[in-house]
């Protein structure tokens, strides 16, 4: 039997990236997927990759600062699949960056909370009583290396919206911990995204730089990389694993050489 065999697992913002390869990986270990994204395209073109592989996908066009949204993207899974087993709840935005805390705009400082750590509590608020009227399951809620240490890239927003992710994880796991759900964070280093590669090209000498300070292994990492970690996470090998904040970073460095 393979590991999420029967299995259904809602994955947020899953429509390109790492989250994507997240949706699939667990797709291909049996898992039926619920994809949600704003972008219905590049949604729909995930589930038709996890149905060509002869997995089961649903598509839900959503955005999850919008509640209503939230609250229908879940009815739309019970409706279909009649329960929800797991949650990897991982949109995000960068927001600002190169700015000093005191530059940033308002409006950017709003949007990327919103959006990075509002958004995650507005799923979770949704998803834990889905979850706990089938007797539990597991929640891995995307965070950052930024969400364990200052931003050094001028993305202050970033990284507080980051470190709020790993405070409502470790809040959500002691609260639930006793009734059969797991709550654990993702913190991934600098890996290909559609965050990261567009400054790879646009600023490759800046990037060389970052990569080295970030990484003990001196390369970015892979989106497969990421998504084992968020699937072990979320698989009963990590039953006793909850309140984790788990680098995927490739190892901390501070260079001097």
């Amino acid at each position: 039997m393979k590991l999420f065999q029967n299995k259904v697992i809602l994955v947020t913002g899953g429509s390109s990236g790492l989250r994507a390869a997240t949706a699939v990986l667990l797709a291909e270990r049996g898992a039926r997927l619920v994809i949600a994204a704003r972008r219905r395209d590049m949604g729909e073109a995930v589930q038709k990759q996890i149905e060509k592989n002869g997995g089961t996908a649903m598509f839900v066009e959503a955005d999850v600062t919008r509640r209503a949204d939230v609250e229908a993207m879940i009815a739309k899974t019970l409706d279909r699949f009649g329960r929800l087993d797991g949650a990897v709840n991982n949109a995000g935005i960068t927001g600002a960056t190169m700015t000093p805390v005191a530059d940033i705009k308002e409006e950017d400082w709003d949007s990327t909370i919103d959006t990075n750590l509002k958004a995650v509590w507005m799923c979770m608020k949704f998803e834990i009583p889905a979850m706990l009227a089938n007797g539990g399951g597991s929640i891995v809620n995307l965070s950052s290396i930024y969400g364990l240490r200052g931003s050094d890239m001028g993305h202050g927003t970033y990284s507080v919206s980051k470190f709020g992710v790993i405070g409502l994880t470790k809040s959500a796991a002691i609260d639930y911990g006793d009734k059969g759900l797991r709550v654990n964070a993702v913190c991934p280093g600098y890996s290909h995204s559609e965050m990261v590669d567009p400054y790879i090209e646009a600023v490759p000498d800046l990037m060389k730089a970052t990569i080295s300070r970030h990484s003990a292994m001196n390369r970015l990492g892979e989106s497969s990389e990421i998504a084992e970690a968020v699937a072990w996470l979320l698989s009963d090998a990590a039953s006793f694993v909850n309140g984790a904040a788990l680098p995927v970073d490739g190892g901390t460095t501070t260079r001097l050489y």
